[in-house]
This record gives structure tokens, C-alpha cells and sequence, in this order.
């Protein structure tokens, strides 16, 4: 058995129990019990960044069924990257699945904001591109891609997950308050822990999504007016400008619109 071979299995071993270990391990008295003490640490240190990282989803469905998801998850999907910041994705998505949480159909949306909102906390604003930089580019200006503020998460929420999350932040109980389906066309922007949200018109959603994706500003307006026949590109993109959220400019050599 190669090192890599014996290295994977062990790790098998540890994350989820499908290999035995019993032919793995020499030395000592009992090194199961040494293996299995590797393996509650494993679970217990993911979990514990789980559950740190989902708070708001924790206040939402309770701290105890929240650690019962993570220690399960972590199994399922240990980590694929050195960054532990960067761990937890996937996590919403398990918790659509997961039979003590899998009717709470909101739930995903709402843990998947809270997983955003940490990533947001440690973004930092980076000067902005005003109208002169973009009225200077005349036609060209079609096929330019931008670079929008790294603190920003767009998303086109089925629940008025951005109501409760504010409700969460700002630590207030409503005397009454109903979560209902709704069309939320969200954006969230965040810069050195503090959060801003606004719902905006479906049109500008799906502009900033799709500039935010790499389209060019003309193939991202087209996108927009096919969702919403009321778009306004000029508006759209005067909007972007006003609230400083490009801060690069690419222009396309060779474009439909060159």
C-alpha cells in the first residue's frame, strides 16, 4: 500500500467509518481507542465551526437541533479547502434534506443569507469608478465588463428571509409577524460588519447578477430586458455608479458593439 493510499484510508477512517481501521493501526494498547479519539475531535471542531458561523440560523431552529445538524454535515461534507472560513456552503442545502428541518422550506434561503452575511462582515469597500470613467468610453462602453464591490450577495430569495434576518440583527420581537412566500429580488451589501439591504426591481437584480458574472454591460442589459420588459438600461447603470459599486473597468478588444 502507497503512502497516498494508506493516507486516504485513514482519512476515510476518521471522517466517515468506511474503511476498517483495526488493519491500519499498530503500536500502543488499544488504538482504536487512540483512533477514536482523532475522530470526536474531528467532529467536534467542525462542528463547532458550523454552528459558529450559522448564529442567525441557530436563533432561527434552536442551538441544540443546529449542532445536531453540524455534527451530521461534517460527516457528509468534510472540508475541501485549508480555509475553515470558507467551510459551511454546502451546509443550507443539507439542511433542505435533513429530516428535522426538510419542512422547513424556508430554512435554506435564510441559512444560506446568514452563510453570505459572514462572508460580507470581512469585506471592505475599494474606491469607486464615478460617471466621468464610464462617460468617457462612448460606444465602447457596451462591451466593457465591471468589477463590482467584493462585499455584495444578489439573490432572488421565494421568502422574506431579509426581513427576518434584520429582525435577528437588530434584536427585535415583533408583537406579531408572518413569514409568508413572497418574490424577493434581494441585495445585500456589506463593508467592515456592518449590512445594507435593499429589494430592488427584478430588471436591476438580474443586471447586477449577470455584470457580476462576467457578461458585458450590453449582454447584461438584454438579460435584464428579457426579464423585466421595463427595464431601463441607462437607469440601471446610473444607479451602479451612484452607489459606488464599480470599481474596475475591462473593455472587450473586439465586440458586436465595437
Amino acid at each position: 500500500m502507497s503512502p497516498a493510499e494508506l493516507q486516504e484510508q485513514i482519512r476515510n477512517a476518521v471522517v466517515d467509518g468506511t474503511t476498517p481501521a483495526g488493519a491500519l493501526l499498530v503500536g500502543g494498547h488499544d488504538p482504536l481507542k487512540r483512533l477514536a479519539v482523532h475522530q470526536r475531535h474531528f467532529e467536534a471542531s467542525l462542528a463547532n465551526a458550523i454552528t459558529g458561523r450559522f448564529q442567525a440560523t441557530a436563533w432561527m431552529i434552536g442551538a441544540v437541533r443546529l449542532e445536531a445538524a453540524a455534527r451530521e454535515f461534517v460527516h457528509v461534507h468534510p472540508p475541501t479547502a485549508p480555509c475553515i472560513a470558507e467551510y459551511g456552503q454546502q451546509f443550507p442545502a443539507f439542511l433542505a434534506e435533513w429530516p428535522a428541518t426538510a419542512s422547513l422550506t424556508y430554512l435554506p434561503e435564510f441559512a444560506a443569507l446568514d452563510w453570505q452575511l459572514g462572508r460580507l462582515s470581512v469585506c471592505i469597500d475599494t474606491p469607486a469608478l464615478g460617471q466621468p470613467e464610464l462617460a468617457g468610453l462612448g460606444e465602447q462602453l457596451l462591451d466593457a465588463r465591471v468589477t463590482l464591490q467584493q462585499g455584495l450577495y444578489l439573490t432572488r430569495a421565494t421568502w422574506g428571509v431579509d426581513e427576518l434576518m434584520q429582525m435577528y440583527l437588530s434584536d427585535t420581537q415583533p408583537d406579531e409577524w408572518h413569514l409568508h412566500p413572497d418574490d424577493v429580488p434581494l441585495q445585500v451589501r456589506g463593508s467592515r460588519g456592518t449590512f445594507r439591504f435593499a429589494r430592488l426591481p427584478i430588471g436591476a437584480l438580474e443586471f447586477r447578477q449577470a455584470l457580476a458574472a462576467g457578461s458585458t454591460l450590453a449582454d447584461a442589459a438584454d438579460r435584464a430586458a428579457e426579464t423585466d420588459p421595463a427595464f431601463e438600461p441607462a437607469t440601471a447603470l446610473l444607479a451602479l455608479v451612484e452607489d459606488g459599486l464599480i470599481t474596475h473597468i475591462t473593455i472587450e478588444q473586439e465586440g458586436p458593439h465595437a
